[in-house]
């Protein structure tokens, strides 16, 4: 008996060391390009380390059962009848919970930690008495605090994204922004729910019509990304795509002054 409970002892440890390992060594997410991605990378990690464990040890169970129970020649009958095992459902459902509840505090502190939490940026076309603003991502560092943000309307439709830049006046099918420079996108819907997700920088936010929208975030590699719509809006919703090019400040400078309207 003692060797039977060593033996699975040091079964459930492998399972658990070779599910850490995977999880810390297997990176299945795209690149890091934002100063939020490195907090949500965490709780992804925790969350396939924990699925890593579950689903290893849901197949041995299995598998053992499958050679250990199967059906011998001779054996005749439908099998044991069992009423239940009380011990074994305390266990399989306090473990779970527990499980749950570690997660669920976990993810709201990830949250926090990246700004679902906090009061919204002000944002230079926010000040309406009569506009609600609906929900939003704040931003989660405090090191660019000092830096002026560069304020961008994004206006969603069936089936594009369109950027306003108030200060040059000009509207852009694609959104350009400076490396490490915080960036507050006010975001409005024309039709119907939409969702503005990019997977390098590990931010999504829906946008809802008639209840604007706000986004902080902060780009740290210079890049071109996808902007996928990430909630089904209509027929070429698998279409409804475009881009964020992050430059260095210099070449974003010149990509603004060459797009935004000169005074006559």
């Amino acid at each position: 008996m003692l060797n039977k409970n060593y033996s699975l002892f040091l079964l459930i440890s492998a399972i658990i060391g070779i599910s850490f390992w995977i999880g810390f060594n297997v990176n299945l997410l795209p690149q890091e390009a934002s100063i939020n991605a490195p907090i949500y990378d965490e709780l992804f990690k925790i969350l396939f380390i924990i699925g890593l464990i579950l689903f290893i040890g849901m197949s041995l169970i299995i598998i053992y059962s499958l050679f250990k129970f199967r059906r011998t020649n001779g054996q005749t009958g439908d099998g044991i009848y069992l009423e239940g095992n009380l011990k074994l459902e305390i266990i399989w459902t306090v473990i779970p919970s527990i499980i749950v509840l570690i997660v669920g505090l976990y993810s709201y502190d990830i949250y926090d930690r990246m700004g679902g939490m906090k009061e919204l940026n002000n944002h230079e076309m926010m000040h309406s008495d009569s506009e609600k603003i609906w929900a939003g991502i704040s931003e989660s560092s405090n090191e660019l605090s000092g830096i002026e943000n560069l304020n961008i309307e994004v206006s969603a439709m069936q089936f594009a994204f369109l950027f306003n830049y108030p200060k040059g006046e000009f509207i852009s099918g694609e959104l350009h922004v400076p490396v490490n420079e915080k960036i507050s996108m006010k975001m409005e819907s024309k039709d119907v729910i939409h969702a503005f997700w990019v997977p390098e920088f590990r931010i999504k936010q829906d946008i809802i019509p008639g209840q604007p929208t706000i986004l902080n975030f902060t780009p740290t590699k210079v890049g071109k990304y996808p902007i996928i719509c990430a909630e089904l809006c209509g027929p070429y919703h698998g279409g409804m795509r475009a881009s964020i090019i992050v430059e260095e400040p210099s070449d974003y400078e010149n990509w603004f002054n060459q797009n935004k309207k000169t005074k006559v």
